[in-house]
Order: C-alpha cells, then sequence, then structure tokens
C-alpha cells in the first residue's frame, strides 16, 4: 500500500500529511507523521508554531536540515539541530510551541523534518508529562550491508535507542547505497517506510521521495535503493485498543476529548514560559471531524 501525502498548514508553513490517511490511520502506535518542506526560508522568514494544546499523545520532532526552538508549559526550552530527537510526552496534557530561532531567521535557512505522533498505550494516555531531548550523537547507529542505520527511538536491527517510550515500537534513519538491499525487521507487526530522498523497489512497487509504502512482514520481505536514497522506517504492534484523534487530541475516550476542548477555551491548560503572546485557536472541526483509529 502506498500513502501520498496532502498539503496541510501548521502555523505559518506548509507541511505533507501521510498518517492519519483514509488508507492507513496508523502504523504501530504512530497515529500522526508530518513532513515539513523541505523549503527555503528567506532571510527574516521562519516556521512558527504558536502555543497549542495536546494530551493523550507523544510528539517526535526529527530535522534533516534547519532547526527549531522548542518551549514548552512544563519551562523546556532547546534547539533542536538535524539529527536530534525531541521526545515530548503530553499524557494528561502540556502545551508547546515550535518556531525558527533568530539567528537562522535573521540570514535565512532551510527548514527540512518531520514530526510524528505517538499514541500512549491505555495504562499511560493520562500520565504527567515530560520533555527529553537526545543529541544526534548519543542515537546508535550501525552499518548493515550498503545501509547505514540511525535508530532513533525504539529497537531495531540489534541496536536500542536511550529515548523513553511507553511502548514497543522503532523509528529509524536510513542511507542506503545504490542498489543494496535491506530487510525489514521481522520483530515489528506493522512497518512503514517513507523515503526522503531517492527512490526504492519493493517487490515490484517503485517509491519515489515524498511516498510511504506500508510493508509487508514475512522472511525474505526488503526493501531495495534503486538510487541512493535516504528514508526512515517506523512501525510497532497495532494499538491496544480503540483511539479518538480531535485536532491535537488523542484519546480512547470521547468524552476526554470534549474536556479537553473545553479546557483550552477556558485557558485551563498551563501556559508555556517565554512565549504567552500568542495561542492557536481551537477550531471549529479541528481540520476535521473525529477519527476513529
Amino acid at each position: 500500500m502506498k500513502i501520498e501525502g496532502r498539503l496541510r498548514a501548521v502555523g505559518t508553513f506548509k507541511v505533507h500529511r501521510f498518517l492519519p490517511s483514509r488508507e492507513r490511520p496508523s502504523v504501530g502506535p504512530f497515529v500522526f507523521f508530518d513532513h515539513a518542506g523541505p523549503a527555503d526560508l528567506a532571510p527574516g522568514q521562519g516556521m512558527d508554531v504558536p502555543p497549542h494544546p495536546h494530551i493523550g499523545l507523544a510528539t517526535v520532532t526529527y530535522l534533516f536540515e534547519g532547526g527549531l526552538i522548542h518551549r514548552d508549559s512544563l519551562g523546556s526550552h532547546q534547539l533542536v539541530r538535524p539529527g536530534d530527537i525531541n521526545w515530548m510526552t503530553a499524557g494528561r496534557g502540556i502545551v508547546h510551541s515550535e518556531r525558527t530561532g533568530a539567528e537562522l531567521r535573521s540570514k535565512g535557512s532551510r527548514m527540512n523534518g518531520l514530526q510524528l505522533w505517538v499514541a500512549l498505550p491505555l495504562a499511560h494516555e493520562e500520565t504527567e508529562p515530560e520533555f527529553h531531548h537526545h543529541s544526534a550523537e548519543t542515537l546508535p547507529g550501525l552499518r548493515v550491508e550498503g545501509a547505514q542505520i540511525r535508530v532513533l527511538a525504539g529497537s531495531a536491527y540489534g541496536r536500542t535507542s536511550p529515548v523513553r517510550t511507553f511502548s514497543p515500537l522503532f523509528f529509524a534513519d536510513v542511507a542506503l547505497s545504490s542498489g543494496s538491499t535491506l530487510p525489514v525487521p521481522q520483530e515489528h507487526p506493522e512497518c512503514a517506510a517513507y523515503v526522503i530522498e531517492g527512490a526504492l523497489d519493493y517487490g515490484e512497487e517503485r517509491v519515489a521521495a515524498g511516498s510511504m509504502l506500508i510493508l509487508g512482514r514475512g522472511a525474505g520481505i526488503a526493501v531495495r535503493a534503486d538510487s541512493n536514497c535516504r528514508l526512515v522506517l517506523l512501525g510497532g504492534p497495532p494499538l491496544d485498543g480503540e483511539r479518538h484523534i480531535w485536532w491535537n487530541f488523542v484519546s480512547s475516550s470521547k468524552v476526554r476529548l470534549e474536556q479537553a476542548k473545553r479546557d483550552w477555551i477556558a485557558g485551563r491548560f498551563p501556559k508555556v514560559p517565554g512565549d504567552e503572546e500568542e495561542f492557536v485557536a481551537l477550531p471549529e472541526r479541528g481540520g476535521s471531524s473525529v477519527a476513529q483509529l
């Protein structure tokens, strides 16, 4: 199954959204996948996503180019550079913003990165919010024939990331040289590949940059680089029960979603220190109606 992205506005920026989609609402616990860029930002321009709330999920930010300043209601203030992992657990509720920093904004920059959401297991939906940043050099890497792999979160290919997760999963950055083949991890029931640069062959299917492919499972399942290729692999076991997604909220309970809406309107979510002048208003329809995952 191949998924093409739909253009969406996130703050002042346009992104391509792959999850959730009509074809596939989730891959393992991953319920959201956006690719921002690649885009050149002229001097004075930047990406601005003002403070907005989340519940019931963890956000994962990973950049290939550019930089972002993350702030949240826990008081975190973190520059995200290419290769770093920002992992923010919303749990019972958190507010954050992401903006291009002053230095990159003044001279211009190139933005190219991903944001994913991971639905928290039922037992941890209302956990205390947390924020953890992991710099690029702390994330494990390995080489498998013609593939250079960095395990960004979870476990794959015999390596485990230091990122704290609440469920089994994996998220990996892979560079494949032209003509090389990489087996798909077999320990994860659901798996997808997203091509950043170049192209992949998967059976009779050719997958170009900017497309996501849902991969099968079984002995001998592999992807092959049609040219020098950069991709991410992600997956894990299916969700441990029904989930609903509305705007920035994920929950097993529609009642909980309604409570989160009321809390945001009433100003009951905490503020983001250092970014308190703006906020994203609750949309009339949350970007779409409630989606069941």
